[in-house]
């Protein structure tokens, strides 16, 4: 996944926790719940219910989301981690596009070479 598209999924998902560790299941979309399901796949999310009385003696179901306990341990050593630094040769790919046809001259051929000689 690109990172910028991650970032953007990332940015719009914490948008609805905000200060919290979990939101209610009710305040999302369709297309916002698929967002959570495919976090919950990549192991980012969970979900969790709590069941209350109502009233009038029904059971009531609320569903949750929230982030894995262990999230907030996984992001700092991901982001401490050792990278292995990159030498990168500004000049490596310099004919990398043209490859052989920038050492011909076939722009400056003459098509007939015997046009100014008397060698016809």
């Amino acid at each position: 996944m690109d990172a910028e598209v991650a970032a953007g999924m990332a940015e719009h998902a914490l948008g609805f926790f905000g200060f919290y560790n979990r939101i209610i299941d009710n305040a999302l979309e369709p297309t916002d719940r698929n967002l959570f399901y495919m976090f919950q796949d990549y192991d980012l999310l969970t979900t969790e219910s709590e069941e209350t009385t109502l009233w009038d003696g029904r059971e009531w179901r609320i569903h949750y989301w929230k982030f894995k306990p262990d999230l907030k341990e996984r992001v700092e050593s991901y982001m401490q981690r050792q990278r292995k630094p990159e030498d990168i040769d500004p000049f490596a790919d310099v004919y990398g596009t043209d490859g052989h046809s920038i050492w011909t001259r076939e722009s400056e051929k003459v098509q007939n070479p015997n046009a100014f000689t008397s060698d016809w």
